[in-house]
């Protein structure tokens, strides 16, 4: 069984700010991270690695050269390739030019029974990319997937929907975007397997190399644009009341009056 992930390397939202004139995030001095719904669903992935054996796990990004510090990360983790997109041709993709850009990419590396994504990258919060992938790739997909499994050419997952979750089952090959438990922890390799993911291969391509068509690619061929990003208004402090039932509700009654809720 041949497995491909899709990660990206995001800036760390806890320590992310806006910018109040310009509306766009503040990168400066911000540690990049891999996406923690991608972390999950590598883990994911590492766990059929470790059930099929023979399996072959590769990690595929879209990024800038300093991506390559999560291809590294995945690579000690236990994925056996890394491949990372890079090229000022993909700087300002959206979501369609981005999955454009990836399917490609997996075209490229040839017959994969199974990939999986996160369900949503924390710096976009869009969860646009994984199945427009599937729609470029011409595979099924099922979203929203707290976990997997594989059995000969089929796979079983459980599917988060509203009120709980789901069995589906679908035929490889397929794609999968993965939820992410909400007291997740992500795990990370040992110093020894960070040394040892050295000497795995590892590829950059570029947009020529996956046969790319440029006009499909960053601004260019993006139908979309982020108009503004915004930190939501701060809630107002709350007041809380003490005293018996009658109390109280002469209380409220005087400060919806005061507030013109209600009419004196």
């Amino acid at each position: 069984m041949r497995i491909a992930v899709c990660i990206k390397q995001v800036p760390d939202s806890t320590r992310v700010k806006v910018d109040p004139q310009t509306g766009t995030l503040i990168r400066a001095g911000v540690p990049s991270i891999l996406n923690p719904y991608d972390h999950y669903a590598l883990e994911q992935a590492l766990k059929l690695k470790k059930h099929h054996a023979g399996a072959e796990l590769i990690v595929l990004s879209m990024g800038p050269p300093q991506a390559v510090s999560i291809m590294r990360l995945a690579l000690a983790l236990g994925a056996d390739k890394g491949i990372l997109l890079s090229d000022r041709a993909f700087a300002g993709s959206d979501t369609w030019a981005t999955s454009y850009a990836l399917a490609l990419g997996l075209r490229k590396i040839g017959h994969i029974d199974l990939v999986l994504c996160g369900q949503m990258a924390i710096d976009g919060d869009t969860a646009q990319t994984g199945p427009a992938i599937a729609q470029q790739l011409r595979i099924p997909q099922i979203t929203f997937c707290d976990s997997v499994s594989v059995s000969g050419r089929k796979l079983t997952a459980k599917q988060h929907i509203d009120g709980g979750h789901q069995v589906v089952e679908a035929a490889l090959p397929v794609l999968c975007t993965m939820t992410m438990p909400h007291d997740y922890q992500p795990a990370y390799p040992a110093f020894l397997k960070i040394m040892q993911a050295q000497d795995k291969p590892f590829e950059t391509w570029t947009a020529q190399d996956i046969g790319a068509d440029t006009s499909c690619l960053g601004l260019e061929g993006s139908p979309t644009r982020v108009d503004r990003i915004f930190a939501p208004p701060a809630r107002e402090k709350g007041e809380v009341f003490e005293g018996g039932a009658a109390e109280l509700a002469q209380k409220l009654l005087e400060i919806l009056r005061q507030e013109n809720v209600l009419k004196p």
